[in-house]
Parts: structure tokens; sequence; C-alpha cells
């Protein structure tokens, strides 16, 4: 068999909305751009959203809508991928990485709560694999900071306190004590890249809670602005009749989503409920082979939490990082592609060079160690998972042998 990791999901629902696209002479930033936002917003439970190229932009753009940057400090897991981070320098903040918690990819919260100063203006949290952090704790560790806050701005102010920002790019469909993920955090930013459950090639989208005393269309507005060049009007309004004036209001940046991104987007939500269930299926029958042979996975599905089942992560008790690597190399050669997540950040070339030793992060580092992720997509047959269960099982065995 040959079974790739996570090959995106299309049918000709996706196929007829592009075609659509092409066909209407709309191609970039349009009507199915902003029909996406609006059934986005519904499915998140918020009044807005925004779509834009990658989560990468969103994450962006929320930093710097709430203007976040040189002389600030953000607070982000050093088990993550570097998308989590990089925006953080981008906007020119400091980044304070904190360790996971031991033998769990959560941030450690009483980490989290020790780094924070005076200067610290936001957290981003990651639901990793889909899986929702705690943001109860999160939230209560924010309270409790409060008499450290120092806003800088109308939006700082009207939050008052440190914000959360969260990096829910595998999360979309995820749910947190009965609310939907997108309505939970401060801000959150998703993914809908190729590899992800719900995908419009490249592409992302980012909602956020209804802050008292701002209106959400107001930051609507300046993330357009900031997404578009500064520039006062988009395409789509620029063609109405006489219309062809705008100002531009500040050198800003160009990350906005097309509408052929869109109209894959739209088809994808219309078939995201029985993927999120088949995504659900696969897991169960994952957890039930191996966790009898005391593989630690994540848990997708529990009385607090729904996850959106975005990757199936393994750690693999009483392995050597090189036992882990041999046992990815044998599922290749069985046609099964696996992947880890993550190497942890300051084992990576760019975070090294600002300064960040992985000796200061061993739980991260011991979550890296022994972990492969195994395929996890809806399009997987019942078959192709029993033959990724098979040969798995049959790999544990033999190193514990």
């Amino acid at each position: 068999m040959n079974i790739p990791f996570s090959p995106p999901d299309m049918s000709e629902l996706e196929i007829q909305e592009v075609a659509d696209a092409l066909r209407s002479g709309w191609i970039t930033t349009g009507p199915k751009v902003k029909e996406l936002e609006r059934r986005i917003a519904a499915y998140c439970g918020v009044n807005r959203a925004v779509c834009l190229n990658s989560q990468t932009a969103c994450a962006e753009m929320a930093l710097r809508v709430l203007g976040i940057g040189e002389g600030d400090e953000v607070i982000v897991p050093a088990y993550t991928y570097t998308a989590s981070a990089s925006v953080v320098c981008h906007v020119g903040a400091k980044l304070v990485l904190v360790d996971s918690q031991k033998d769990s990819p959560a941030m450690d919260y009483e980490q989290v709560a020790a780094a924070i100063t005076e200067r610290t203006k936001a957290i981003i949290p990651v639901d990793l694999g889909g899986v929702p952090c705690d943001y109860e704790r999160l939230f209560a560790i924010v309270q409790a900071k409060q008499h450290l806050f120092r806003p800088a701005n109308k939006l700082q102010r009207a939050i008052g306190r440190i914000a959360i920002m969260a990096d829910t790019a595998h999360a979309f469909g995820a749910r947190w004590n009965g609310r939907p993920i997108g309505s939970v955090a401060d801000f959150s930013s998703f993914s809908f890249h190729a590899v992800k459950n719900l995908t419009t090639a490249e592409g992302g989208a980012l909602t956020w809670r209804t802050i008292p005393g701002i209106d959400d269309e107001e930051i609507y507005h300046q993330l357009q602005l900031l997404s578009l060049h500064g520039q006062s009007k988009d395409a789509l309004a620029k063609t109405q009749l006489g219309a062809w004036e705008y100002d531009i209001v500040g050198t800003w940046y160009k990350c906005n989503m097309t509408d052929v991104m869109g109209g894959i987007g739209l088809a994808q939500l219309e078939r995201y409920p029985n993927m999120l269930k088949r995504r659900r299926e696969i897991i169960e029958r994952y957890d039930a082979a191996f966790r009898p042979l005391g593989v630690k996975t994540l848990d997708h599905y529990t009385d607090g939490y729904e996850s959106s089942g975005h990757l199936y992560i393994t750690r693999v008790p009483n392995i050597t990082v090189e036992q882990r690597n041999e046992m990815i190399i044998k599922m290749a050669q069985a046609g099964i592609a696996c992947n880890v997540h993550y190497k942890p950040l300051p084992m990576h070339s760019a975070y090294k060079n600002l300064g960040f030793d992985i000796k200061d992060y061993p739980n991260a580092y011991g979550l890296f160690a022994n972990e492969v992720t195994l395929p996890l997509h809806t399009r997987l047959t019942d078959e192709q998972v029993d033959y990724v269960i098979e040969n798995f099982v049959r790999m544990i065995e033999s190193i514990h042998q």
C-alpha cells in the first residue's frame, strides 16, 4: 500500500466552486471570500471573521491590530511549530518561550505565570493536534496578573489584561466546554493549509471575541487595512460605478485570500461535519489498538472538550531518538508516511541564534524524543487504517522484545 501522511480531501463540490470563481471573472478577494468569512464567523459563534492567506498572517495581523511591538513581550510554548513564535519576531516584540508540562504537550502553566512581567502583552497558547488547551487556567493566570498589565492603546485598555491570542491552526471545529474554538480566546488564528482538516490550499481565518467598548466592525476594518496595503477600499468596493478613488492610510501588508481559495473553503465547510466524524472514527480505532501497548496518545475527546482530530500524535515508551527515526523509516518502507510533531523551537538554528537552548526545555525535548505522528485524514479507508495499525503494532512489539 501507499498511504500518504495528509493529502487534501477534494470532491466535485470543490472543483465546481473553483470553476465558478474562474468563470465569474472574479478570482481575487471578492464575494466568495466575504461569504466564507460570514460562514466561519457563524460556525465559530462570533460576529466577525477575516480570511487571509495563512494562519501566520492571521496571527501577525492580530498582534498588529493590538499594537504589540518593540518593548513588549509575548509568551509562547517551546513545543510548537515556528509560526506560533515567528510572528512575535515579525512585530519586533521579545519572544519568551516556556517549557511543556512533563509528559504533556500543554504549556507548563506555572512557568507561564512566572514568566509574566510588566512588559507582557500577550500569551500565544497552541491547540496542538486540535486538542484545546486549558483556557480556564490561562484566563485565571492573566486575571491574577492583571496588576502588572500596562496597556498602551485603546484596544489593550478595553481588554484590560494580557491578551490570549491562541494559535488554533489545528483546531477548526474543536469545542471547549461546549463553546466552539474561535470564540474562546481573545483572538484565534486558524490554518487552512493543504494538510489541515479544512483546506483552501493556502489560507487561514482570524476570529475574535467581542471586546466591551470596541465595535467588531472597527476591528474588521483595521484588519482589512492591515492586510491590503492600507488601502481604504478593496478591489470589490472599487468596482462600484465611479468608485475608483481610494486612499492609502498606512504602509502596511499584503496577505488577503483569493476567491479561488474561498470557493474551496465554502465547499469544504459544507462537507466538514462528516469529515470530523470520520476523523473521530479513525482516532477511536487507533486508540483501541495502541493504548493497550502502553503507547501514549492525545486525549481528543473528553467531558470538557472535543478535539478537531487533526493529528494522531503517539509517544512510544522506552525508545531512543534513533529507534524512533528507524521506526519512521521502516513505516515508510511499508508505504506508510509518518511525521514528527514537533522538533522543539530551541533545537532550530533560528531560535538558537536568538539565544534559546534546548537544555532549558527538558520536557519539550522529552516529548519530541519518542514521538511518531501517524497518518490521520479523511481519505483513509478502513483497510488502510487496519494496515497502519498492523505495521505500527509490529514495530512496537519488535522494539520491546
